[in-house]
């Protein structure tokens, strides 16, 4: 596709589970939009369907949200650059029911902020979210399953796509879908 972040932007709001492959790989315990699983964090069921039929884990178990850094005081109570999804932060009362995919039962969230300079495509990715939804927030975990390390190379990228319900896989600048049902 001409433009991908837009296209998994289009996917996502659309209710879609999709798989984030792109450029090199994050070195650290945490996905940041390299190798992700990515969703809309406007659903709160969401968060069953990828701990069900994707990261095959507990229910309880949350996800953290990757926001654009220059919205995410908006959201949450946070007033610094957050971008390794190592802090958590109060989610603002008036927002915990616009994103609760993302919302622990405490009413916070591990959060991940997404600056233009740094992360480009995924910023992209995000924007373009918002500019569908009016959420400049995208639900985030890692692109792997329960017991795996995540997805280093394409064919492990392909593989974990094709052994979970992940609805797309946006690799580079090509998209897989599942077919519909």
């Amino acid at each position: 596709v001409e433009d991908p972040a837009r296209e998994a932007a289009r996917l996502v709001a659309s209710g879609k589970v999709i798989a984030w492959y792109q450029g090199r790989m994050e070195f650290g315990q945490r996905a940041l939009g390299a190798r992700s699983i990515l969703a809309d964090p406007r659903d709160a069921s969401m968060r069953d369907t990828i701990n069900a039929k994707v990261k095959f884990r507990e229910p309880f178990r949350p996800f953290a949200p990757s926001v654009l850094e220059e919205r995410a005081m908006e959201y949450f109570e946070c007033h610094i650059p957050t971008p390794f999804m190592t802090e958590v932060y109060p989610v603002r009362p008036d927002k915990r029911s616009l994103i609760p995919a993302v919302v622990h039962v405490d009413g916070t969230a591990r959060i991940q902020t997404v600056a233009r300079d740094v992360q480009p495509t995924y910023w992209t990715l995000i924007k373009s979210f918002e500019d569908l939804t009016g959420i400049p927030v995208v639900l985030n975990t890692s692109f792997n399953v329960r017991g795996q390390p995540i997805v280093n190379t394409p064919e492990e990228a392909v593989a974990t796509f094709l052994g979970t319900a992940i609805d797309a896989l946006v690799a580079g600048s090509f998209v897989g879908e599942r077919p519909a049902h």
